[in-house]
């Protein structure tokens, strides 16, 4: 099956694209510049990522769309003008997409929707799943916007399947901003530490979006979240013995509000305890479970291959 992903070349498109090759399918990155270098068994598209111009006439009943596109919520502090080039990055892509579908010549078999677990809102010690309501906040409103943004390839028969993803693990993404304070014996949680951290490893994260386009029973919200959440103080821990460093000095709230203003207060010292249940009921088993060895897995790549 070709599978034409938008945000393709990000961290977790590169992943997701080394999984479909390796379960026979051929990926297809969307790109609106010069791709990175790619691996031969993938190919690249342009786009402008406003509507299908260029790539609406590849489409055919057997293939598959992701849409992965969106800026980065977590670069710095969110001004007006970046908090509405985060939005917007994701209502663009999910409009184009959807555009794109139904101007295919046949509608593709599914379409997978990125979201995030920001979909909850800060819940406090809450252990959620895919039943539970949105919550509040700047990200509650972009999640769901964003899932919204391209609901109406339903209505031309695409089975529509949406991901909630939680802190991705896994070389480089997320992770690589958070080694520093360890490797100089300065790492810990972030302000009281009872904050929800709902991870993934890469691994699964890729795995997990192929097990969805394959299966043709699946549709609707699906949280791609290991199924044990902990709170910040435990994973601090967790990162703490990878890396053999201790976890004793947790940032001050008051300090990581005053540096990155609303988004410390959204990202970093609220959180969700996310559990993946109705993955697990379609039948997904993971395959790093285990916080300590997802990070050992992040950490030293070569040593702990799947």
């Amino acid at each position: 099956m070709r599978v034409f992903i938008a945000g393709g070349s990000g961290f977790i498109g590169t992943a997701l694209c080394r999984a479909l090759i390796r379960s026979g399918h051929s990926p297809v990155v969307l790109t609106r510049g010069t791709p990175r270098a790619l691996p031969p068994e993938v190919s690249a598209v342009g786009w402008n990522g406003r509507d299908g111009e260029g790539w609406t006439h590849l489409l055919e009943r057997d293939s598959a769309v992701v849409n992965l596109a969106g800026e980065n919520i977590a670069a710095g502090r969110w001004t007006p003008e970046r908090k509405e080039r985060i939005l917007r990055s994701r209502l663009a892509a999910g409009q184009a997409v959807a555009e794109a579908v139904a101007r295919a010549p046949e509608a593709p078999r599914v379409l997978v929707q990125a979201s995030a677990v920001g979909w909850y809102g800060p819940r406090g010690p809450e252990l959620l799943d895919e039943s539970a309501a949105s919550g509040q906040g700047f990200l509650a409103e972009v999640c769901r916007r964003w899932e919204e943004s391209s609901v109406a390839v339903e209505a031309g028969g695409t089975r529509r399947c949406v991901i909630r993803t939680g802190l991705v693990l896994g070389p480089g993404g997320a992770l690589t901003r958070m080694l520093p304070p360890f490797r100089f014996f300065l790492g810990g949680p972030l302000g009281d530490g009872r904050q929800g951290v709902s991870w993934i490893h890469l691994d699964d994260e890729a795995q997990a979006i192929r097990f969805l386009i394959e299966n043709e029973d699946c549709s609707g919200p699906y949280n791609l979240t290991a199924p044990d959440p902990v709170d910040s103080r435990t994973f601090a821990k967790a990162l703490g013995r990878a890396l053999g460093r201790p976890s004793w000095l947790p940032a001050p709230g008051a300090a990581l509000r005053l540096l990155l203003g609303e988004m410390a207060s959204e990202v970093l010292l609220s959180g969700q305890f996310v559990r993946p249940t109705r993955l697990l009921a379609a039948g997904y088993r993971f395959l790093r479970p285990d916080l300590d060895g997802a990070l050992r897995a992040s950490l030293h790549p070569s040593r702990e291959a799947a």
